[in-house]
């Protein structure tokens, strides 16, 4: 388990099903690449609006990549536009350019960005989702857990502008670092992302758990796992169900047969499953 966490996990970027279609159908919706949130070349998000008056429930994807890779580029949520959705993505700093928590400070700061130009954009400020895998998949969990932590929110602009979403997807993203295997590794992409190993940063560790930030207040979570994942465990997800449930927060975690940490997760049935649920608890705002 540890070998492949350092030989997979830290480069890892899922390759991920693209939720109805890859492209933006011709004449369907307006593009705006590159918005900066932020000074650092990564901290840049793309948008897509249909086009037409508004205003419309938003999507948000965050990558995958074990803190250290990936990119905006191929959004799988792009087959929303066609059912009246914004889909936006964004980038973050990796953890080789600066330890945790600024990568759910950057998070934080695109939620606040993209809700501060909503009447720009033609975005409802009140129906932002939020969906991610694996690294992706923990910081949309911070997104929703920690919505009301004021020491995550960072100093990306826009402060006095809500960075709360009203859902969140998560597709097996690590929930309780101090908890997952390998952890202790110094060449694990845990000990990158937090600047040392977690038995040296207990409390940063701590402040970077989902779990640990979850209050009555926090939306509700559609969770995705493969119960063939060797890299992030199935028990992570299955941690996190539990403390939600325990909050009382609509949950529900969708175990899939045979799947790794691989696209198929996304794929089929849990397609429509996760479009069901952001028309649930976001058309209807």
């Amino acid at each position: 388990m540890r070998l492949a966490l350092r030989s997979c996990f830290t480069l890892l970027i899922v390759s991920l099903p693209a939720f109805g279609q890859a492209k933006v159908p011709e004449g369907l919706a307006v593009a705006e690449k590159n918005l900066a949130y932020g000074d650092h070349e990564r901290q840049k998000l793309d948008l897509f609006v249909p086009k037409g008056d508004g205003p419309f429930p938003l999507v948000l994807w965050v990558h995958g990549g074990g803190w250290t890779g990936g990119s905006k580029e191929g959004n799988p949520l792009m087959g929303m536009l066609a059912k009246g959705y914004a889909v936006a993505s964004t980038n973050y700093r990796f953890s080789q350019q600066a330890p945790f928590p600024a990568q759910i400070h950057d998070c934080k700061a695109a939620v606040r960005y993209l809700r501060a130009n909503a009447a720009k954009y033609k975005l409802n400020p009140d129906a932002f989702g939020v969906a991610g895998a694996s690294a992706g998949g923990h910081l949309v969990a911070l997104l929703g857990t920690a919505g009301n932590v004021k020491e995550l929110e960072g100093d990306g602009g826009n402060a006095k502008v809500s960075s709360k979403v009203q859902c969140v997807v998560d597709v097996f993203g690590p929930t309780d670092l101090i908890k997952l295997a390998g952890a202790t590794d110094a060449a694990s992409p845990i000990t990158k992302l937090l600047g040392g190993k977690v038995s040296e940063k207990q409390d940063l560790a701590k402040q970077a758990n989902p779990i640990t930030h979850i209050d009555k207040d926090c939306p509700p979570f559609l969770i995705l796992h493969g119960d063939m994942d060797k890299l992030v465990l199935l028990n992570q997800s299955e941690l996190l169900l539990e403390a939600l449930q325990k909050a009382k927060i609509p949950a529900e975690l969708v175990v899939v047969k045979g799947a790794g940490h691989d696209g198929k997760v996304m794929g089929g049935e849990n397609a429509a499953k996760m479009a069901a649920f952001f028309d649930k608890h976001l058309m209807k705002k």
